[in-house]
């Protein structure tokens, strides 16, 4: 049931009923506010008018919530701090050179963010907001003016701009290799398998391709993120199916060790998807070009097996 209108509060009676509570004073709250006493007593009235219902006792010269009060005040200071929070995200949305976009966390942190002074550096009056985004989501929904999505590259109401294709590799702690004689894929059936829950079939394929078994390929420990999955790893928890280029500095530091197998190659891809009412936007289309320079160094890609889109793909229309 809608709430009625003309019975909705301000957000000064609120804000002066907040205050009030807390300082538990109507003379300290008109000066925190910078009103006066009279003012914040008539905007205490009238919210009481409002919602029908006492909030402050006068108890010895002083004011006490009634049980209304406190109860109320819960709410309000919920929703106060939810209307801050709203007016901040509108804020840094709403500003000029703005970039918000929708991320990976682990391509973002491992790969991104080291690169991103080399973009603001040509770019810096441009601010980037990051948030995380593990899934596509509707671009009318959410204000985001770019994703990078990792798959099929399709993504309704947006085109998608191909980024690169990951190689995936074996790997272990140089400890587990040692210890276990992981010197081939065969090898791997003496180990733990650790396995990313978004990519449930990802060991079946890569020792499918490397013309191997393993009796518990279904079975071991279930990560969410890449970056858990190579610190476990390294602690010597398993052996793992790694992004090489999310995992290269523990690698060339020697914290991990690729396991010796035949190439194999994600038959999904990194996809920057922009919203329809964004294709012009110069900041986006910036972003856009640098992003595909620097994918440009990770994309492996051959004539024979490679086979990556060279134009944005635009879906029939949302689904």
């Amino acid at each position: 049931m809608d709430f009625p209108r003309r019975a909705m509060p301000s957000v000064g009676e609120l804000a002066a009923f907040e205050s009030a509570a807390r300082l538990k004073s109507f003379t300290r709250a008109a000066e925190e506010l910078h009103l006066t006493q009279g003012a914040i007593s008539r905007q205490i009235r009238s919210l009481e008018e409002t919602i029908g219902a006492i909030l402050f006792a006068r108890v010895r010269r002083t004011i006490v919530l009634t049980d209304a009060g406190a109860l109320f005040l819960a709410d309000v200071r919920k929703l106060l701090a939810d209307l801050g929070e709203a007016s901040a995200r509108a804020a840094a949305f709403g500003a000029d050179h703005v970039l918000n976009l929708a991320v990976l966390p682990t391509f973002a942190t491992r790969w991104l963010m080291p690169r991103m002074p080399r973009f603001l550096k040509g770019r810096p009056e441009v601010t980037v907001n990051f948030l995380v985004r593990l899934a596509p989501f509707s671009f009318e929904e959410q204000p985001f003016d770019a994703a990078i999505h990792f798959g099929d590259g399709v993504w309704p109401g947006a085109t998608t701009h191909y980024l690169c294709r990951e190689e995936i590799v074996a790997v272990a702690s140089p400890e587990t290799i040692r210890h276990l004689g992981l010197r081939a894929p065969a090898d791997l059936a003496k180990a733990t398998l650790l396995h990313q829950t978004t990519r449930p079939d990802a060991w079946r394929e890569w020792l499918s391709v490397q013309r191997t078994s393993h009796p518990a390929a279904d079975q071991g420990p279930r990560i969410e993120q890449f970056g858990m999955i190579v610190e476990a790893a390294m602690a010597g928890l398993g052996a793992a199916l790694i992004p090489k280029f999310l995992a290269a500095a523990e690698i060339a530091q020697g914290r991990l060790a690729v396991i010796p197998a035949a190439p194999f190659e994600s038959s999904k891809a990194y996809w920057l998807a922009v919203p329809e009412r964004k294709q012009s936007d110069a900041t986006v289309a910036g972003f856009l070009e640098w992003l595909k320079r620097e994918t440009a160094t990770l994309t492996q890609e051959k004539t024979a097996t490679a086979k990556a889109p060279r134009k944005p793909r635009r879906p029939a229309g949302p689904t």
